[in-house]
């Protein structure tokens, strides 16, 4: 009895042992997790940088942020365009960056990043095939993530993101997206108007004609970025690779709607049903795609989407789909090339019991995004004293801006230029807003559950416009 009384010993203190070095490397993880919002404490590695998006992160210096950048990618032309867009931030006349970029270029990229882990935040905006994996595996080896959407574009790939979510959550890391279109001035008022129920009432339950709340987005494959014309990579017309219209654009407008509907609502999968969807393309002759691509001929791996010499995009989609109850529309189209003095443009509108809130942005508005109010209520007069009201009271958070009546029940929001800073910028107030999170480490509390539930709605769209064909 005594040998297996001291036996036990041993074991419990062995036992005792390997819990407590488990502990502490667990809790050696955390403390490497812990931000302060010291100068420089966040080291980025930027991951596979195929789209420009990456780029724009990078637009603006950010105290917390080290300089000094480690960018893991193959080799050729998606990296080398990245790190000319850099360059180009760090030599423009005007607020020139300060980045240093130290390059690793292989086949085993990912495997480098994830072996040397240079840095504590990887960024990746890129070939959206692979983006789901590339998650995965940076939140499994305790590395924080700042993705460009979509996060992921097929529904067989959803639950891979779900588990990528669960692994941050243990390993106590931030898994977030970048949603820069929170930060566009007309839908932030859109949404903060549509919370005062003295001028919204209530948003309606809308129908699939009409829903509640619609969101349609145009979107051009040849534009200027930073000044200069785009340069797209082939990959990004093949939809394996890239993702359809429905899965990629479409994230922005899903998001909006779950954001401006059900503001920081914790929101699950059993909330969203869907309706209809549907799917079609955008031809591009070779003229067009040599002009956005500087290719002669197509890839062999575009060769399955060209009819003649046409080359047929789904990058086209549109998904009728309620989120509580509520109808909801959320579209994407995308055209070659705007017209001239266009741009990429978004189309809005949530249907109150009082008033209607519409953002357009067409060719009377200039090309540039302007907030209606229509009221639906029969007593004009006393709207027009709450909307008023209402507008005092938004001024003092938003300086400057003010209603002007234009007809008989409709009105326009004046906004200062100041706050239409560009699409360009909101990259930065979005990493702004992220480098905060990881101070506070954690994100709020509805964001995780909702970043779910928008890519099942994406995802979920796709499937039933395939099934709908």
């Amino acid at each position: 009895m005594k040998h297996l009384s001291t036996a036990a010993a041993a074991l419990a203190i062995l036992f005792s042992a390997c819990t407590g070095s488990n502990q502490k490397s667990t809790d050696s993880e955390k403390e490497k997790n812990m931000f302060t919002g010291a100068k420089g404490e966040v080291k980025i590695m930027t991951l596979d940088p195929g789209h420009f998006h990456a780029a724009l992160v990078q637009k603006s210096m950010y105290d917390q942020v080290d300089p000094l950048v480690n960018v893991y990618a193959p080799d050729g032309a998606d990296v080398e365009d990245h790190l000319k867009r850099i360059e180009g931030y760090n030599t423009r006349a005007e607020n020139p960056t300060s980045w240093v970029e130290k390059v690793y270029k292989g086949e085993d990229y990912l495997e480098k990043m994830l072996a040397e882990k240079p840095g504590n935040v990887m960024v990746t905006a890129g070939n959206n095939g692979k983006k789901t994996d590339y998650i995965l595996k940076t939140v499994e080896a305790g590395i924080n993530v700042l993705a460009d959407k979509p996060m992921v574009i097929t529904p067989e790939e959803f639950s891979k993101l779900e588990k990528a979510f669960q692994v941050a959550e243990e390993n106590g890391v931030l898994l977030y997206d970048i949603m820069t279109e929170r930060h566009e001035i007309t839908t932030m008022l859109q949404r903060e108007l549509s919370q005062l129920p003295e001028v919204f009432g209530t948003l309606v339950k809308g129908t699939e004609e009409e829903p509640a709340i619609t969101k349609e987005s145009v979107h051009h494959f040849f534009k200027y970025v930073s000044g200069n014309p785009l340069k797209r990579p082939a990959w990004f017309f093949d939809t394996n690779q890239q993702g359809e219209g429905i899965v990629d654009v479409n994230t922005h407008l899903v998001d909006l709607i779950q954001w401006e509907a059900f503001p920081e609502v914790i929101l699950s999968k059993d909330d969203v049903e869907i309706v209809s969807a549907r799917r079609w393309t955008t031809d591009l002759t070779p003229e067009m795609f040599k002009k956005v691509t500087y290719l002669d001929e197509y890839p062999e791996y575009l060769k399955k989407d060209v009819d003649g010499d046409i080359l047929k995009v789904y990058s086209n989609g549109e998904i009728n789909y309620k989120l509580k109850g509520i109808h909801a529309k959320a579209s994407v189209i995308w055209n070659f090339q705007a017209p001239e003095g266009a741009a990429d443009t978004h189309y809005s509108i949530m249907r109150g019991t009082k008033c209607n809130l519409e953002i357009i942005q067409g060719e009377k508005e200039g090309y540039k995004p302007k907030l209606y109010i229509e009221s639906t209520n029969a007593d004009v007069k006393e709207f027009a004293g709450s909307l008023n009201n209402a507008v005092t009271g938004l001024a003092e958070t938003y300086p400057g801006i003010a209603v002007e009546k234009i007809g008989d029940n409709r009105w326009v929001m004046n906004i200062p230029e100041e706050y239409s800073v560009g699409h360009e910028a909101h990259f930065g107030q979005v990493t702004e807003k992220y480098l905060k999170y990881l101070v506070d480490g954690k994100l709020p509390e509805w964001e995780v559950p909702n970043m779910i539930v928008k890519y099942y709605t994406t995802t979920e769209g796709l499937k039933a416009a395939l099934n709908n064909e």
